[in-house]
């Protein structure tokens, strides 16, 4: 492997001063530094912001232009779907044309076979072309839309006078104009590709793995009950579900031919198994290794967890910036240092007098370092393999 390997400085805490006992002067500074910062952090957010709102006047223009009888079902739609990526616009306007044009059919449909003269025929009617449509989309989530559809269009002649039939025609002609309009300016103004937004998800899923891993491993020699593994576990588990909702827009995205990026999938793949090798060390350290243990494996320990953690890091800035992945070189020589301390031990007979549970979560933390750092290795492929993609 090759790269430059970016250590991680030690951050010692640091007595914090009240609010109040800050200066006016200075929160004035940290506030505008903050808010010097903050559209470089939500670059995605603004850009979103300047679609949707270009969609929403183009789309009211453009009904405007085709003199739709209800514009607000155009603009709407528009603002719908455009969404963050292109991906991800894709995938709704496909699942919203499919609810809408059945929903609408079937609706159009039972307004013209089945009487509603009176009120009663009218609840009747009304629930003969709901009930389908919500179980459609009960049972299937890209039909979501279709009950909505379906009111629209059965109480669409109340509202337009038109007919069933030419009231589900205007139905989808006004999505149809709306999905075009939103497709449009998700792909020409500032268009969000879904694979940025993997590599972001990522990247930040592998610095949390990085603040995690060293916390995890401090469990084996100090006390750290199992409430305080939980909650450092939870937002691995948080930033791993974001992930997973964003790689299918990539396959989107590839599809329609708009981007020409890797598959995400062996990144994922590997993250999860990353993932599966921190639940492991954090179940193995329930409880801390005995006391001769503790001053034996302690130090090396505490280094392959910091060399771990840097690499981590350093990986998904590598991941973000399409490079190669960094050196392993410092991370391999930490591991040959903890094994050989282990091999000691064994070697001394010092096993002999410890219970059952020490041995097992001894030997369950060797397992899944040697696991962890194939998975590593993993990673690092899946570091070039985008890089080489990005370079194409």
């Amino acid at each position: 492997m090759t790269g430059t390997f970016k250590f991680t400085a030690l951050v010692y805490p640091v007595r914090l001063l009240p609010a109040r006992a800050l200066s006016p002067m200075t929160r004035l500074a940290s506030s505008c530094n903050r808010l010097r910062h903050w559209p470089a952090q939500h670059r995605a957010q603004l850009r979103l912001c300047l679609r949707v709102t270009l969609s929403a006047v183009c789309a009211l223009a453009l009904a405007h232009a085709l003199a739709l009888p209800l514009p607000l079902w155009t603009v709407l739609t528009a603002v719908l779907l455009t969404q963050i990526s292109v991906g991800r616009s894709l995938k709704a306007t496909a699942d919203y044309l499919a609810s809408t044009l059945g929903g609408a059919i079937y609706a159009g449909a039972v307004g013209t076979l089945v009487p509603h003269a009176n009120e009663l025929a009218l609840l009747g009617a009304l629930a003969l072309a709901v009930a389908p449509a919500v179980l459609l989309a009960a049972t299937n989530a890209r039909f979501s839309a279709a009950p909505f559809s379906a009111v629209m269009v059965f109480f669409g002649p109340t509202i337009t006078h038109a007919g069933p039939i030419a009231s589900a025609v205007e139905r989808v002609t006004e999505v149809a104009v709306g999905a075009v309009v939103g497709l449009v300016v998700s792909f020409v103004v500032l268009p969000g590709r879904a694979s940025e937004r993997v590599s972001d998800a990522a990247a930040r899923l592998l610095a949390r793995m990085a603040t995690a891993l060293p916390e995890l491993c401090a469990s084996f020699t100090e006390s750290l009950d199992a409430s305080a593994i939980s909650r450092i576990q939870e937002p691995l588990g948080e930033a791993l579900a974001r992930l997973n909702a964003i790689a299918p827009e990539v396959r989107q995205e590839q599809i329609a031919r708009f981007a020409h990026a890797p598959d995400p999938g062996p990144l994922v793949r590997t993250l999860l198994r990353l993932r599966h090798d921190l639940v492991m060390i954090g179940r193995a350290a329930g409880v801390p290794l005995p006391q001769i243990v503790r001053t034996r494996l302690g130090g090396p320990i505490r280094d392959l967890a910091a060399m771990m953690a840097g690499y981590l890091r350093a990986s998904g800035e590598a991941l973000v910036a399409r490079q190669d992945p960094p050196s392993f070189d410092r991370v391999e020589a930490a591991l040959d240092r903890y094994a050989r301390e282990v091999a000691a031990i064994r070697a001394e007979s010092l096993t002999r007098e410890w219970s059952a549970d020490s041995v097992e979560r001894l030997f369950a933390l060797g397992f899944t370092l040697e696991q962890m750092r194939r998975d590593l290795d993993d990673l690092a492929r899946c570091l070039r393999e985008l890089a080489r993609g990005s370079a194409r």
